[in-house]
């Protein structure tokens, strides 16, 4: 099938942010390649290497994917997914589909994962909103955004990585601000897109998940700019829209391997909750996937259908409970090798299952998975959900993890806060500067208080500099500050 000539001009997607220079651009000749290169050299993606993806990946001497292994799982999903997206009329029309923009954004995605994966970025969430007063809080797709845009760097004289238009815009799997940007804004409508709606402990205070803080408005403005008509404000681009695919797709096969792996997927409590679902009391085995189902049938009642639930169950038990599970893990090539074919297989079958809408539901954007392979994606991550991230040996641990980023928040901040204090490290100093300078513009533009600036400023540089900690380096540093540790400093730098 002949591809139709894109509505953008390449020219358009390959646009640089203002100011951006082509110094040192790289070796690859197509500037999305460039930019792909420029993700994968920064020192914030090799920081993902010792940042928690589930469990923490160090310390506890178990195989475990971290957010480094599952930023290079989505990029070779995405990747997969593009190029078989590429021929397809229909994607043209929207915006096109290059596979190293895809690429480029999943190696992105996570940049901006805190210490202690999702349970960082809730505690740093509320304390950055309750205790900081910064009203677009802390979220990691936005924090991402803030690191290719302006906290990282690429060249002299210039913040940011200077990516291209179709990347930045790639990137933004919420395209809208935690509030006010676009209007109307996703937060106020009676059926949200998908991360759009309130908080549900804080209903007033924007949506749950964005891709943008106010402070980098102006780079979301600009790169969405070239799909302007083309795709709605609220809609993601259909290169973003295929690596939030490839990332449902890793997350719900690659961490049911990793805990199998361990031994936690057992098979008997597993198979207990996918057989007796359809006839579960209310509090026995099936009735949390029960009200699973339930909860999908209201949310999402543009793509659930019965049938397609029951089968979904159905696939799971036969090839994860009474499959893969059935054989406990023993480091065997054999044991290995069956988690290696689980893996291969359902990647592939996810993959084929891609499908494109021109015209998609609020809840769902351009590309999106058949209805049968959907419905499979949300029951394995049920399973995770359900045997994994309810554990109570797992919720003891992150209520020490939430001890640490909460007490590293206050130390810094009240460091910051002293005028006797010592010299602060260099990279905390510098992050209060740009922070200092962003809040100046927008107080200039009347967007914030003129009063508000130097606390504005000091606590989003707070949770700049927290957010870029490994997990060791996170705890390290709270030792360091709380005089438990005579470590030197060094040991505990950040980014």
């Amino acid at each position: 099938m002949t591809a139709l000539p894109p509505l953008i001009s390449e020219s358009a997607r390959a646009a640089r942010a203002p100011g951006a220079d082509e110094s040192g651009a790289g070796l690859a000749r197509s500037p999305f390649r460039v930019d792909r290169d420029r993700i994968a050299a920064s020192p914030f993606f090799a920081r993902l290497a010792a940042v928690t993806q589930v469990v923490s990946p160090t310390g506890s001497g178990l195989l475990l994917h971290n957010r480094l292994t599952h930023s290079l799982q989505v990029a070779q999903v995405a990747r997969a997914i593009a190029e078989q997206l590429t021929p397809e009329r229909t994607v043209a029309g929207l915006g096109g589909c290059d596979p190293d923009v895809v690429e480029a954004a999943a190696l992105a995605h996570d940049l901006g994962h805190p210490p202690f994966g999702h349970l960082g970025e809730q505690v740093l969430d509320r304390l950055a909103r309750e205790r900081l007063g910064l009203t677009d809080g802390f979220e990691g797709n936005a924090q991402s955004f803030r690191i290719v845009t302006t906290i990282d760097l690429h060249g002299p004289g210039r913040e940011g990585l200077g990516l291209t238009a179709a990347v930045r815009a790639a990137i933004l799997k919420y395209p809208w601000t935690r509030r006010g940007h676009p209007d109307p804004h996703p937060s106020a409508a009676p059926l949200p897109p998908r991360g759009g709606g309130p908080l549900p402990d804080a209903p007033h205070a924007g949506s749950a998940k964005f891709s943008c803080y106010r402070t980098e408005l102006g780079e979301l403005i600009d790169s969405r700019a070239p799909f302007d008509g083309v795709i709605g404000p609220w809609q993601q681009t259909v290169e973003a829209a295929v690596m939030d695919t490839a990332d449902d797709i890793a997350y719900a096969i690659h961490d049911v391997e990793d805990f199998h792996r361990v031994g936690i997927l057992q098979q008997a409590g597993v198979s207990a909750e996918l057989n007796d679902w359809h006839r579960s009391p209310a509090a026995g085995p099936g009735s949390s996937l029960e009200r699973l189902r339930v909860r999908i049938r209201e949310r999402d009642s543009w793509i659930y259908d019965e049938g397609a639930f029951r089968d979904a169950v159905a696939r799971v038990r036969d090839e994860l409970a009474d499959g893969l599970l059935a054989i406990p893990f023993d480091g065997s090539m054999a044991a290995e090798r069956a988690v290696a074919e689980f893996s291969a297989r359902w990647t592939s079958r996810l993959v084929a299952g891609v499908r494109v809408l021109p015209e998609p539901p609020v809840r769902a954007a351009h590309v999106v998975l058949e209805t049968e392979q959907w419905h499979e994606v949300a029951v394995l991550k049920f399973v995770h959900q359900q045997f994994v991230l309810r554990r109570a040996d797992l919720a003891s641990v992150q209520r020490g993890q939430a001890t640490i980023v909460t007490g590293l928040v206050g130390a810094l901040y009240d460091w910051l806060s002293d005028r006797s204090s010592p010299s602060l490290p260099p990279r905390l100093h510098d992050l209060v500067e740009l922070a200092r300078g962003e809040y100046t513009a927008l107080a200039d533009a009347d967007v914030v208080e003129q009063r508000e600036v130097e606390d504005l400023a000091r606590g989003r540089a707070v949770v700049d500099y927290v957010a870029s900690l490994t997990d060791v380096q996170a705890g390290a540093l709270l030792d360091v500050l709380t005089g438990r540790s005579a470590r030197l400093w060094t040991d505990a730098m950040a980014l």
